[in-house]
């Protein structure tokens, strides 16, 4: 899996088209909605898991205002899952 390569944004700045943890596009289809004007599918969030440790490495100024991408959501759920087997 490809980590991110962007930077996290300055603490107390964030941008809601963007992942808080990395910067890059979020792709949240609400946050393009509100942009353009024109509604949009479901966004790809509907469908993601996002477990209670990687809602904990949120910067707590972005918690509930940006989408963590899906990038970093697959990335993630990688390490975690390597992590597990490693366990074994």
């Amino acid at each position: 899996m490809k980590q991110p390569t962007h930077t996290a944004p300055p603490a107390g700045a964030f941008d809601p088209t963007r992942c808080p943890l990395c910067g890059g596009d979020n792709r949240c289809a609400m946050e393009i909605e509100h942009a353009t004007g024109m509604p949009q599918p479901p966004c790809w969030c509907v469908a993601a898991t996002f477990s209670p440790e990687l809602m904990a490495r949120l910067p707590a100024e972005s918690a509930g205002k940006a989408c963590i991408c899906p990038n970093c959501v697959a990335c993630f759920a990688a390490e975690a899952q390597a992590h597990a087997a490693g366990d074994q």
